[in-house]
């Protein structure tokens, strides 16, 4: 390489890490001072590094006919950083892809493009109150959830962890608490500082004071004993399943809903978040979200299925490990989850294809579905053989699933890769719930399998956000939709 080539190469990538790292407190406050969410091309850049920052601009190259410059969005985030705008997701890669490439943008000023681009959030008053959340159980998905809502922590948080509650009480039960909140041996680190209070049973994180409460049943607790009010309480347990079980937590003092992370039983709605959330109601006090292979395959299935129509097909998961099977054999009451996780394949039951229909009704009675659990600690794998009414090609359902995960209300549901190289660890921490994987879809006429991956823990947790935001009233926009044109 001679000296002249290889001094461009390092000037230009020098120029990108300078936008990138100009970016980064930009990104940072305004989620945390005014709850908008940067994204460019789906790829969410809160509390992205640097590098980061670089990688999802590189990405627009896959998507689009031309690469998105730093240079080419950063005057954007810039101007759109000194305007009055109301929380909101807003993608500046494709405001920056359009603004830069359409002709019709050519001689409209960055300022002028912008008030007209986002003119639906512009000096609109944020006057929703904060909403207490606590978290009952601190298992995998608690814990996951906590990160999420911590990471919120801002002058503008309108979700706050207030507490949570856990059997126990006994002696370096509180330090360990907050040891695993700290460590995780799949998700990492946690992103900030944590420290324990002793004498008040609290651990404080990111500037979030979280009170633990120990308690055997929700009939134990009193949040208003520690200026907790009208809180959505998150059960991660899946002790209650029913109205009646999970109703016992509406008779604390203090809590006024209640969201379970596991499929609900009976009459309470199953809400997968983008396909039927404008099922919830004001009146709604009891509520699911449903299961995270649930929440992986319905999104996908119904866009297939408004595209194409599904007359019938087959779901087979190959899911990660849970911690309901043993580690080494043992007496377990379900067939074969006793063997060995960490050493064996074990086909299971699973009544994710029997569930899509609380979510979707019309694919009611057209699903089978079977699992196999893996020794894997996270990230699975959902495999979609359908037979459909319209006939189509493996490159034309690609192009059309792409287009939903850029440009469709599923967008924040459904991610795409075109990789030919891509395995399970590489989607640790995807908070998209489903990730359809282009390169292993087989079409042939009428009949497709989809190969859709899904970060069963963390990709499942963000659905279980979105809900408790909507639970909420906390209803933030997503701008645009599509290329401004």
């Amino acid at each position: 390489m001679n000296q002249q080539l290889e001094q461009e190469l390092i000037g230009s990538w020098q120029e990108r890490q300078e936008y990138a790292e100009q970016m980064q407190p930009i990104l940072g406050k305004l989620y945390r001072n005014r709850a908008i969410e940067i994204f460019v091309y789906g790829r969410p850049l809160l509390g992205a590094s640097a590098i980061d920052v670089i990688k999802a601009h590189r990405s627009v190259r896959l998507k689009e006919k031309n690469k998105l410059r730093l240079r080419e969005s950063w005057p954007l985030l810039e101007a759109l950083n000194k305007m009055p705008l109301a929380p909101a997701k807003i993608d500046i890669g494709k405001l920056a892809y359009a603004y830069q490439y359409n002709p019709a943008f050519k001689d409209v000023t960055i300022n002028a493009y912008l008030n007209e681009q986002l003119k639906t959030i512009i000096n609109l008053k944020d006057e929703q109150p904060a909403q207490d959340v606590v978290l009952y159980g601190f298992g995998r998905i608690g814990r996951l959830l906590a990160r999420l809502l911590i990471e919120r922590q801002g002058t503008n948080n309108k979700l706050r962890l207030k507490a949570i509650v856990v059997r126990g009480g006994r002696e370096g039960d509180l330090e360990k608490r907050a040891s695993l909140l700290r460590r995780d041996s799949v998700h990492g680190p946690f992103n900030g500082s944590i420290t324990i209070d002793k004498d008040k049973n609290a651990i404080k994180a990111n500037g979030s004071y979280i009170q633990v409460i120990y308690a055997n049943s929700p009939e134990e607790v009193d949040y208003t004993q520690y200026g907790i009010k009208d809180a959505i309480v998150v059960d991660n347990t899946g002790m209650w399943r029913d109205e009646e079980g999970l109703g016992q937590h509406l008779k604390s003092k203090g809590a006024k809903k209640v969201l379970l992370t596991a499929p609900g039983k009976g009459d309470i709605k199953n809400i997968v978040y983008g396909v039927n959330d404008a099922d919830i109601s004001e009146d709604d006090v009891i509520l699911s979200a449903a299961s995270c292979t649930t929440n992986a395959i319905t999104p996908v299935l119904k866009a297939l299925d408004e595209e194409y129509g599904i007359d019938s097909g087959h779901v087979e998961t190959v899911h990660s490990f849970t911690n309901d099977q043993n580690l080494i054999d043992n007496f377990h009451k379900g067939d074969r989850r006793g063997r060995s996780a960490p050493l064996n394949m074990v086909i299971t039951e699973t009544g994710a294809a029997k569930a899509v229909a609380k979510a979707y009704p019309i694919l009611a009675g057209k699903l089978t579905g079977s699992a196999i659990r893996v020794p894997t600690p996270n990230v699975s794998l959902a495999i979609l053989n359908l037979h459909m009414r319209t006939e189509t090609s493996k490159e034309i359902l690609n192009d059309y699933m792409r287009d939903i995960s850029l440009f469709s209300p599923l967008q924040h549901q459904i991610d795409f890769t075109a990789s030919k190289e891509i395995v399970s660890t590489d989607l640790v921490g995807t908070r998209a719930p489903s990730v359809v994987d282009s390169q292993a879809t087989i079409v042939a006429g009428n009949r497709a399998t989809l190969y859709v991956w899904y970060d069963n823990e963390f990709g499942y947790s963000c659905q279980v956000m979105q809900v408790v935001q909507h639970m909420a009233n906390l209803f933030y926009p997503t701008l645009p939709l599509s290329l401004p044109s």
